[in-house]
């Protein structure tokens, strides 16, 4: 089959690599539609300990089924759409077993520790596989997981209406945390972020915009009129951002740390006892978040804003790059490894 293969930092290339066969319990999947994550831009760079060439990217995806291995015949047909919760848990830890395979020490990931989905052919468990709702098409199935992510996020903010919650960053995962907050009943919204195309879908979805500078955090207060939000949501995770989230939020606040772009930063922990600042992280998603999300991407209340392109399997490494410049309008790339494969079915 063929793959974009990571072979070496800022160097993917298409291959032939031999096509997964399905281990007992294991679905085979044709992808359709594989997305480009954050973290894997990270790993095209080689600063992400978690991806070592030579590896096949990709965790954002959807496709048909193609195969099932020993145990899994009956539960899914052959051109059946899904879509896969690539995050793999032991199944038998403490949080494997109570709901949170996402903590679990043993976790895998599609992508990382197992080949991804930037080929025509991915396997993974039965138990991840997720047959779509009729009807929906599989470029938003497609969005499942980071919508998840941005799901998890939102409840470890624990929002409520009438509050105002800060968002930095508006990637693909920032502005579906403003969709996912919108769901939740929270108005009052605030978008930071630096690439204006962003900002203005930020804007579009009623947010109030602002662009970072050295004062970004007195912005925010004088923009409410008053202490600071109640929430704010740090989607990029640099210094700066961890910092600006701190500075903004008001006191008794709460600040989620989600973005993962730096692996260290000194921050002021006796302005964050003093003015009781609530801190927690937020990694990834449970398997109720994915649910969730694919249940609302397929109601309608969850969509990403902003232009989104389909591009094919061999334009990856350029698409990669052009990502890395985060210049232009786009929010989301995804990358048809099968473009052939639905007329064929």
């Amino acid at each position: 089959m063929r793959a974009l293969v990571y072979e070496a930092p800022r160097t993917l290339r298409v291959r032939d690599v031999p096509a997964p066969e399905p281990a007992p319990g294991e679905v085979i999947v044709r992808v359709a539609y594989s997305g480009i994550c954050g973290s894997e831009l990270s790993g095209y760079l080689g600063q992400n300990e978690l991806r070592r060439p030579p590896l096949i990217f990709g965790h954002e995806f959807s496709g048909w089924v193609a195969e099932v291995g020993h145990g899994v015949e009956g539960r899914f047909s052959t051109g059946q759409p899904v879509t896969v919760n690539p995050l793999i848990g032991c199944q038998e830890c403490r949080l494997c077993l109570s709901g949170r395979p996402h903590l679990c020490p043993r976790r895998r990931l599609l992508s990382a520790s197992l080949p991804g989905s930037n080929a025509e052919l991915v396997a993974a468990p039965a138990s991840a596989v997720y047959p779509l709702p009729p009807g929906m098409p599989l470029d938003r199935a497609a969005l499942t997981e980071p919508t998840a992510c941005a799901i998890r996020a939102v409840r470890q903010a624990h929002p409520l209406p009438g509050q105002t919650v800060l968002v930095v960053g508006m990637g693909p995962l920032g502005l579906l945390m403003l969709q996912v907050l919108r769901v939740y009943g929270v108005e009052r919204l605030i978008a930071v972020e630096r690439n204006p195309h962003r900002l203005r879908y930020a804007e579009e979805m009623g947010a109030v915009g602002i662009v970072p500078s050295a004062d970004v955090a007195q912005q925010v207060r004088e923009r409410l009129g008053e202490e600071g939000p109640a929430i704010a949501i740090d989607a990029v995770g640099s210094t700066a951002t961890r910092r600006l989230c701190l500075e903004s939020v008001e006191p008794g606040g709460r600040v989620v740390f989600f973005g993962l772009h730096e692996p260290e930063s000194l921050l002021q922990i006796n302005a964050i006892v003093r003015r009781e600042i609530e801190c927690v992280g937020s990694f990834a998603y449970t398997p109720e978040d994915f649910a969730t999300a694919l249940r609302w991407l397929h109601q309608g209340k969850v969509s990403l804003p902003g232009r989104t392109v389909t591009a094919p399997l061999d334009d990856g490494a350029i698409w990669f790059e052009r990502l890395l410049e985060c210049q232009d309008d786009v929010v989301k790339v995804f990358l048809q490894p099968s473009p052939d494969a639905e007329r064929a079915l």
